[in-house]
C-alpha cells in the first residue's frame, strides 16, 4: 500500500489534470484536485482554528482575548507555551484575531523606545502590513483596519489599513531586555488600544467573550485531525466571508468540480473506497513534498537554512504558504525578521542532545541588525516547542550576558548538562533531537544576500 501510494504522489506531480469529455473526474483526478485544494486552503482552516483557540476566553487574560480585542502576554515564553509552534523568547507577543463582518478595527499604536510592530495578517496568512518597523517606530499613529465591505468614513487622524478578508490575525511584538524589563513592557501594553471603531467613537465598554471547552486544543493538531468532509466543509464557510484572491480565479474554479468553493458542498462520496486511508496518507507526505516544491525560496548559509522571500506576502506561491503555515505560522517577512534553522551539525549529522555542540560566531560576525533590531539563537524540541531546563534558559541573545573570546568572537555551548565552564553562554537543551533557531530582526542587506556568514555547528 505504502509504496502504491508513493507511485501516486510521484505521478501526480507530473499530471496536468483535467476532465472527462463525459464529465466525470477519474480517481486519480479527483485526488489530484483534493490535494491541490487541501495544500491551497490549509492556512485559511489553520487561521481558522488558530483564532478560535485565542479567542477562547470571557476576558483577555493569558495571552488571550475575545475577538476584536487585544491580548497581552505578560511573561515571555517557556516550555508550557502551547498555543504557536516555534515561540520566540525575544518579545512579548500581543494578539489580536479580528472580524471585520461588521466593524472596522481601531488600532492604536503607542509610541516607543524600541522595537515594537504589529504584524497584520488576512485569512490567508499573507502579510498585509507591518505597523511599526519604519520611520513611525518611535511615534504615536492610530489605525483603521477596514475589510471588504466597508463603505464607512476614515475618520480623521487615522490611517487606513484595508484587508481584504473579514477575519485575521494581529501580532503584536515588544522587545524586552530580561526580566527587570518586564515593566516597561506593561506600560507599553497599557497604551496600546485595540477596539472596533463603533466602541472607540462610543467610549463604551469591551463585550465579554465566550469559552468553548472544545476550542481549547493546539491549533495545528486540530486543523490536521480534520476529516475530508469536516475540513472541506470548513473552508466553504469560511471562503463567503473570506474570498480569495482575483489572481486564484482559476484554481478555485478547478476546486468547484470537487465541491470546495464558497457556499458549495463537498460530498465526501467523490473519493472513493479507502478514502479515510489514503487522506492520511497524503497528509503525511504533505511535509517532504512542500518542502521540495518550495526549495528555491529556502536559501542555505552553512547548517543553517531559512526561508526567503516571498514568505508573508505569498502570492501564488500556494505550496510554499503551506510549507510556512506547517513550519512556522505567522513567520515576518523576510525584510522584517530572518529565522534560520538548523537541524545538523556542520558534517550534517542531526543534532541530538547526547552530544555536546558549539556554535561559533567568528570576530566581527554577529548578526548585523539595523536601529532597533536584536539577534537571539533558540532552541527547540523536535515538537517545535521550547524545551523544558532548570534554569529556564531557552535562548542565548545580544542582551544575554555572554562572555566573548579575547578575538572578539563568540562560542555558545548547547548541550544537555550544564559546563563546568562558561554558564553564560550555554544553551540547554534535552537528551532527545532538537534542532536550533537563529532569530535576525531588522536585517541589513547582507544577511538576506547570503554575504554575511552563519555560525558553525561543531560537535565537541
Amino acid at each position: 500500500m505504502k509504496k502504491f501510494f508513493a507511485l501516486l504522489t510521484a505521478a501526480l506531480l507530473f499530471m496536468g489534470g483535467g476532465v472527462h469529455a463525459e464529465g466525470a473526474l477519474r480517481a486519480d483526478e479527483t485526488w489530484e484536485l483534493v490535494r491541490r485544494a487541501y495544500v491551497f486552503s490549509f492556512p485559511l482552516v489553520l487561521m481558522d482554528a488558530t483564532m478560535k483557540a485565542g479567542t477562547n476566553t470571557l476576558r483577555p487574560e493569558n495571552g488571550r482575548a475575545p475577538v476584536n480585542q487585544a491580548g497581552h502576554a505578560r511573561t515571555l515564553a517557556t516550555a508550557r507555551f502551547r498555543q504557536v509552534v516555534t515561540p520566540n523568547v525575544d518579545t512579548l507577543y500581543t494578539q489580536v484575531f479580528f472580524d471585520l463582518a461588521d466593524d472596522a478595527l481601531v488600532i492604536l499604536k503607542p509610541a516607543a523606545d524600541r522595537y515594537l510592530t504589529f504584524q497584520v495578517m488576512d485569512a490567508w496568512s499573507d502579510t498585509v502590513a507591518m505597523l511599526g518597523t519604519g520611520a513611525d517606530t518611535m511615534d504615536e499613529r492610530v489605525y483603521l483596519l477596514t475589510g471588504p465591505g466597508f463603505d464607512g468614513k476614515i475618520p480623521e487622524g487615522m490611517t487606513r489599513v484595508e484587508i481584504p478578508t473579514n477575519i485575521g490575525w494581529i501580532i503584536g511584538r515588544t522587545v524586552c531586555f530580561g526580566p527587570e524589563d518586564l515593566e516597561n513592557v506593561y506600560d507599553l501594553q497599557a497604551r496600546m488600544d485595540v477596539r472596533t471603531l463603533a466602541l472607540y467613537l462610543s467610549g463604551e465598554e469591551q463585550p465579554e467573550g465566550t469559552y468553548v471547552p472544545e476550542n481549547d486544543g493546539i491549533p495545528f493538531r486540530m486543523a490536521v485531525g480534520m476529516g475530508p468532509k469536516a475540513f472541506f466543509d470548513r473552508v466553504n464557510e469560511l471562503l463567503v466571508l473570506n474570498p480569495a484572491y482575483p489572481g486564484d480565479a482559476e484554481e478555485m474554479k478547478a476546486f468547484a468540480a470537487i465541491g470546495v468553493g464558497p457556499g458549495l458542498v463537498f460530498d465526501p462520496a467523490v473519493l472513493g473506497d479507502g478514502a479515510g486511508e489514503h487522506w492520511q496518507a497524503m497528509i503525511a507526505a504533505l511535509p517532504a513534498e512542500l518542502t521540495a516544491s518550495s526549495a528555491s525560496f529556502l536559501i542555505d548559509n552553512g547548517a543553517f537554512r531559512f526561508m526567503g522571500g516571498p514568505i508573508g506576502r505569498f502570492g501564488k506561491e500556494y505550496d510554499y504558504r503551506a510549507l510556512v503555515a506547517v513550519g512556522g505560522f505567522g513567520a515576518n517577512p523576510a525584510d522584517a525578521a530572518v529565522y534560520m534553522r538548523a537541524g545538523t551539525d556542520d558534517e550534517g549529522a542531526e543534532l541530538s542532545g547526547r552530544y555536546s555542540y558549539t556554535l561559533h560566531f567568528g570576530p566581527g560576525e554577529l548578526p548585523p541588525v539595523m536601529e532597533n533590531g536584536f539577534w537571539s539563537v533558540t532552541a527547540y524540541g523536535d515538537d517545535d516547542f521550547l524545551i523544558d531546563n532548570p534554569i529556564d534558559r531557552y535562548a542565548v541573545c545580544d542582551r544575554t550576558a555572554f562572555a566573548l573570546n579575547p578575538d572578539g568572537s563568540l562560542d555558545i555551548l548547547v548541550q544537555a548538562d550544564e559546563p563546568a565552564e562558561g554558564k553564560d553562554n550555554w544553551l540547554p537543551v534535552g537528551k532527545d533531537a532538537f534542532h536550533l533557531f537563529l532569530r535576525i530582526y531588522l536585517p541589513q542587506a547582507q544577511v538576506l544576500d547570503g554575504t554575511w556568514h552563519a555560525p558553525s555547528i561543531v560537535k565537541r
